[in-house]
């Protein structure tokens, strides 16, 4: 009796780690109502009788992204911010337009898997799993190729083509966040101690002052 209580219990918490993320919902939609005041882990949910279409609705993905900026590339999100009724739903996707040698830098997203699929061009994409090993995993995806990146795990994209390239990913949360390593680390507000900086990356503090100011 004992063994078949354990067994059950370890069921359990086993089906608490899978919806760990985002639980599935519980009615057809939960448009997301930006005005509430509710405190809640997402967003409240608008009331269903004054729901729309334009509710679920985005327009413009078709629309090439001004990519000129020091990066080289736009991201052109579709999360509930653009879309409330995502709300609870558990998806999103970006439209990332890249000039010729543009990059996406080592980014996270903390709250999401991605699968990124290649529209035109050709990119090098990769992730590093984490401490010890820090593996780089890369590859050189074409049009039509795919690529996951795991949740939580610093990844890249980069045009190595001579002319422009489009990619469209799908990601596993309503909203997954963004946190750009180098941004940061080296922007955080207020700014991380110098010497700090200085010590975990082996560098002179003048060139971490440089780099703060840069980001």
């Amino acid at each position: 009796m004992a063994n078949r209580i354990l067994v059950l219990s370890l069921v359990a918490f086993s089906c608490a780690l899978a919806t760990a993320f985002e639980p599935s919902p519980l009615q057809d939609f939960c448009v997301a109502d930006p005005t509430s005041s509710a405190r809640v882990n997402g967003l409240a949910c608008m009331d269903s009788k004054l729901v729309k279409a334009d509710h679920f609705s985005f327009s413009g993905l078709h629309m090439p992204g001004n990519t000129s900026n020091p990066l080289g590339s736009k991201v052109t999100p579709v999360t509930v911010a653009q879309v409330p009724g995502l709300n609870t739903l558990g998806i999103s996707m970006v439209r990332i337009d890249y000039a010729p040698w543009g990059v996406i830098p080592p980014h996270i997203h903390p709250r999401a898997t991605e699968i990124l699929t290649v529209l035109e061009g050709s990119l090098n994409v990769g992730f590093v799993t984490s401490n010890p090993d820090n593996r780089l995993i890369s590859k050189v995806l074409q049009k039509g190729d795919t690529f996951v990146f795991p949740v939580g795990l610093v990844h890249f994209q980069s045009n190595v083509g001579y002319g422009a390239a489009v990619s469209v990913s799908a990601l596993s949360s309503q909203n997954p966040g963004v946190i750009t390593v180098a941004n940061a680390v080296f922007g955080s507000n207020p700014p991380i101690a110098s010497d700090v900086l200085s010590k975990a990356f082996q560098i002179d503090k003048n060139v971490v002052d440089y780099l703060q100011v840069t980001f």
